[in-house]
């Protein structure tokens, strides 16, 4: 297979695992299925066939390719990580009163909230039923934390994210819970069903911790910065929605008794008016925490490439290394 390397490192990683990504997409098929509960499928196939880039799944598979694994329960594996991620999409959309996902109505506004939260359960319980089959206690006990993991993380962001006094130390540990948790669990356990040393293991591990932390910062400064055609939702949900994220929390710490008392009544008390997101961008250009948000998904992505020192060459590990590179470059 001839791979173009123009190609961007996500696409160049689907096309080196073309094979076991159709594999993932079959088996998702046959496990969204419901004998008793048509709105299962139909709920289910609205976002994962909305043209998302399974990179999760992927990174399960490449992890799996790095370690030289022949299968076939990385397929099981990819598949539980999409799952798992997928019931979180549901429930986050609901949460957070979401309208768009990549670009398209989210399921909770074309169908209604108790769909998108049963669904969302029904996968879990689905990806559960999947990790169970490649027979190993080490693999359930990953995925399984990761799963308790990300809901942790969800719940303390609603405690944190309109929480002025919420730090980046806070915020890290959200995003370690809510996006990271996934990354490292899918990257370790490709590892593991392959049955690699240890040190190969730890260091998939840290490759998907620091992938994740890097891809959610970059996917909070895009809310800000970002174009809506490019990202699939809309410029300024976060600010909408009163989460604070790294750019204001960097601003926060910066502001001065005016500035301080904006964040208080728009992302405390939650009234916003025309123009205080404009406002909010301006103070965020002012102190410059755009730049040093970026900056630190930089040092991330950093973090992400360096951890796979231990790792034998590998095409598919340079491609991973592309692939922190480009999560990066979505915002430089």
């Amino acid at each position: 297979m001839t791979i173009e390397m123009s190609q961007k490192p996500h696409d160049r990683l689907a096309a080196a695992l073309s094979s076991e990504m159709e594999a993932v997409s079959q088996l998702i098929r046959e496990r969204m299925s419901s004998e008793h509960a048509p709105r299962i499928p139909e709920v289910t196939a609205h976002l994962v066939e909305a043209g998302g880039k399974r990179l999760r799944p992927m990174l399960t598979l490449a992890a799996a390719a790095l370690c030289g694994y022949e299968g076939p329960y990385h397929i099981h594996l990819a598949t539980t990580v999409e799952f798992i991620h997928t019931a979180t999409l549901l429930h986050d959309d609901v949460v957070d009163e979401s309208s768009q996902r990549r670009g398209r109505p989210t399921a909770n506004l074309l169908w209604d909230n108790q769909s998108s939260v049963l669904v969302g359960d029904y996968l879990f319980a689905r990806s559960f039923q999947l990790m169970t089959e490649p027979g190993s206690m080490r693999v359930m006990q990953i995925l399984s934390n990761a799963a308790a993991t990300i809901a942790e993380g969800e719940v303390l962001q609603l405690t944190a994210a309109q929480n002025l006094a919420t730090d980046e130390s806070v915020y890290l540990q959200v995003v370690r819970g809510k996006t990271a948790a996934l990354f490292s669990a899918a990257t370790e356990v490709g590892g593991v069903i392959a049955d690699a040393p240890d040190e190969i293991v730890r260091a998939l591990f840290d490759y998907g911790d620091a992938l994740g932390i890097s891809f959610q910062i970059v996917d909070d400064l895009l809310d800000y910065q970002g174009q809506e055609d490019a990202t699939g939702k809309n410029v300024g949900d976060d600010f909408r929605e009163r989460k604070l994220t790294l750019p204001v929390i960097k601003a926060i710490a910066l502001a001065d008794k005016e500035e301080t008392a904006f964040w208080t009544r728009t992302i405390e008390r939650g009234k916003q008016d025309d123009g205080d997101l404009e406002h909010a961008i301006s103070l965020l250009l002012k102190h410059g925490t755009l730049k040093a948000t970026q900056a630190d998904a930089m040092e991330w992505a950093e973090k992400a490439k360096a951890a796979l020192t231990p790792v034998p060459a590998h095409e598919i590990k340079d491609m991973l290394i592309d692939l922190a590179d480009y999560v990066v470059s979505r915002v430089s």
